[in-house]
């Protein structure tokens, strides 16, 4: 018997999809103005919606999904608030189109270098680093993740963000190009 609700549940998720994919990302869109941004919370909504009881949503599935993405495009958009840097539009009215690639390439690096120093933080710290930024749980939800409590959450967050500023200080020390005097 469960088999036969299973199937009917995947039909009608697929059904939602079909005709909620769609207006859905058109307006993610609106709010995050990047399409792949866009389309990943409408994912995400998607994948929310397996995990919810059909019975809960059906007279009100159309609202929880705009609702849902929604909160997910607008999560989104303040984490890339939060990237980018304060002159952001200056550095993009002032940029040539020689500087555009120089400018990822050293995104790419500045992401690979971080990556190195991670995998050398301690694995609580790491693991945290990853469940906070990757995964965009809360402290709460990390909290319970690792079975500590959020106050601990926060401090070891605190101490491992504070161990990659230190390691990647002192890396750009040591590349830094030595003054020449005249």
């Amino acid at each position: 018997m469960s088999h036969v609700r299973e199937n009917a549940d995947s039909e009608w998720v697929r059904a939602l999809v079909e005709t909620y994919a769609g207006p859905l990302t058109r307006y993610a869109h609106s709010i995050t103005g990047d399409h792949e941004s866009a389309r990943d919370c409408v994912q995400e909504t998607f994948i929310r919606l397996c995990s919810q009881a059909r019975a809960d949503l059906e007279r009100h599935v159309a609202p929880w999904l705009f609702r849902v993405c929604r909160n997910r495009a607008l999560d989104q958009q303040r984490k890339e608030a939060r990237m980018k840097p304060l002159n952001d539009e200056s550095l993009a009215a002032t940029a040539t189109q020689e500087e555009a690639p120089l400018m990822a390439l050293e995104r790419r690096d500045a992401a690979r270098v971080i990556t190195e120093h991670m995998r050398k933080l301690p694995d609580r710290q790491r693991e945290v680093i990853r469940l906070k930024f990757q995964n965009e749980l809360s402290y709460k939800e990390i909290a319970e993740v690792m079975e500590i409590s959020v106050s601990n959450v926060g401090f070891v967050l605190h101490t491992a963000i504070k161990n990659l500023r230190q390691t990647l200080a002192s890396q750009t020390d040591l590349l830094a190009e030595p003054e020449i005097s005249q």
